[in-house]
């Protein structure tokens, strides 16, 4: 029984002492004005369906220690797509698989996005917001997987569910969207 013990508090140190993963940045800049620093963009949602397909890449960004999530959301159709806006009233929430909801508010900052038509044909819709983290919320994010997306728009609000495991139709990487957070808040801390 002693052995067991031993042997369960061996494997849950070596789980809370095994390393982070390395922190991949676009950006990391430190000059006079201050420092920036970005990580590189990761798929949070993939939806395709009848010739319509929507992405939602994050990225984490620290500017002179304040830290945020840069959100783009991408869609593309040959029909119409409907432009949804952020603006000072704009929120983002996670759930966590804990239970607990986390809120990001959006900067103040109205933004609708652009459209772009590719030489296929298709309409592309861009839009790009950057949410503030509350006090306190990160420490909850770095203990538990989410599993659920909420975007406030000015008139609308989707939710986007949280797979543990994506395989991108876009690009065919692999990523562990559930875990994001876990795995790269301590990059811009």
């Amino acid at each position: 029984m002693k052995q067991l013990v031993l042997s369960a508090l061996f494997f849950i140190s070596l789980n809370a002492l095994a390393q982070k993963f390395p922190c991949e940045y676009s950006s990391n800049v430190k000059d006079s004005i201050g420092t920036y620093k970005q990580t590189k963009e990761y798929l949070m949602s993939e939806k395709n369906f009848a010739g319509t397909s929507s992405y939602i890449f994050c990225t984490l960004a620290t500017t002179d220690g304040l830290p945020t999530l840069n959100v783009q959301l991408i869609q593309k159709s040959k029909g119409f797509i409907k432009a949804n806006c952020f603006d000072k009233n704009s929120k983002l929430y996670l759930q966590l698989n804990n239970g607990k909801v986390i809120t990001l508010l959006h900067i103040n900052m109205e933004y609708c996005g652009s459209m772009l038509r590719d030489e296929k044909g298709f309409d592309n819709r861009v839009i790009v917001g950057t949410f503030m983290f509350m006090k306190g919320t990160m420490e909850d994010l770095k203990s538990s997987p989410v599993s659920l997306m909420r975007i406030k728009y000015l008139t609308d609000t989707e939710d986007y569910i949280i797979k543990k495991e994506l395989v991108s139709e876009l690009n065919g990487k692999t990523y562990q969207p559930e875990t994001y957070f876990m795995d790269n808040l301590h990059c811009i801390e």
